[in-house]
């Protein structure tokens, strides 16, 4: 079972994953993560369907992680709903004060979310 503190990670986890996949290890170090809480939530992601372990072409030994078709489904659809409200507070707003907003939000970041 994915809880929200592990979903709240797992998105962080998840935004690291390139189109073809990384190493557990890269995906850890991006998300500012340890590897034993990567290769949990990677765990819970892979029950869950959204990714999949696969081996690495260019090492023999190692495997990526990348997004299963599941997974960027969901991507997509959570891309395309952020891009809706984006575009729906811009509109209400304006594009100065839609930026204002934005710098803003990514300054409280920076004291609400240590990992960012």
């Amino acid at each position: 079972m994915i809880t929200s503190s592990s979903a709240r990670l797992g998105r962080r986890l998840a935004a690291q994953i390139a189109a073809d996949g990384g190493r557990l290890t890269e995906l850890a170090e991006r998300a500012r993560i340890t590897k034993r809480t990567a290769s949990f939530l990677v765990d819970q992601l892979e029950k869950a369907g959204y990714v999949e372990r696969v081996p690495d072409p260019n090492d023999g030994r190692a495997r990526l992680v990348r997004l299963s078709a599941r997974g960027r489904e969901m991507a997509d659809f959570a891309n395309g709903v952020a891009a809706r409200v984006e575009n729906e507070w811009a509109a209400h707003l304006g594009v100065r004060r839609m930026r204002q907003l934005r710098e803003s939000l990514e300054r409280l970041r920076e004291i609400t979310d240590p990992y960012a």
